[in-house]
């Protein structure tokens, strides 16, 4: 069973079981799902890593959208999107503390025999596909610098 089709089953869960923010959220992932697949050149169906991605990438908009709300003081704004938030990450996986992201850019460090600060977008790129889900980006961006 592909992601997809685990969120379309909770979706149907959500529905039954009259869990109207759950399935808010679960129902903008689909959105999302539906859009990347009807996008030119986009095949019929999306792997489970592009579909961790929209997740990824929804998860990442919502928790700065929170963050707008809570300084803004709209704690009913900010809780609904926690939530949402709180919905998305549960379909994402665990992410690397700083002393496995360590190990991890080390080792991609080491597998491409990398030496100095110039060949840093090399690592970067490796380690970004690599980790992909399980680091962001600016954390990647920073390790390496300090590896380097």
């Amino acid at each position: 069973m592909t992601l997809a089709d685990k969120i379309n089953d909770e979706i149907k869960e959500a529905m039954k079981a009259r869990e109207k923010e759950k399935l808010e959220a679960l129902r903008s992932i689909k959105k999302v799902i539906i859009e990347a697949k009807s996008t030119k050149g986009a095949g019929s169906e999306l792997d489970d890593d592009e579909v961790l991605k929209i997740i990824a990438k929804l998860a990442k908009q919502g928790s700065e959208s929170a963050a707008i709300y809570k300084q803004q003081g709209r704690t009913d704004l900010f809780e609904q999107e926690m939530f949402q938030v709180a919905v998305f990450e549960n379909y994402l996986p665990v992410k690397l503390s700083d002393e496995e992201l360590t190990e991890k850019i080390k080792s991609i460090i080491a597998e491409l025999g990398v030496t100095s600060i110039k060949d840093m977008g090399k690592v970067i790129g490796t380690a970004s596909k690599k980790l992909a889900g399980l680091a962001d980006g600016k954390d990647i961006s920073a390790k390496v610098k300090q590896l380097l």
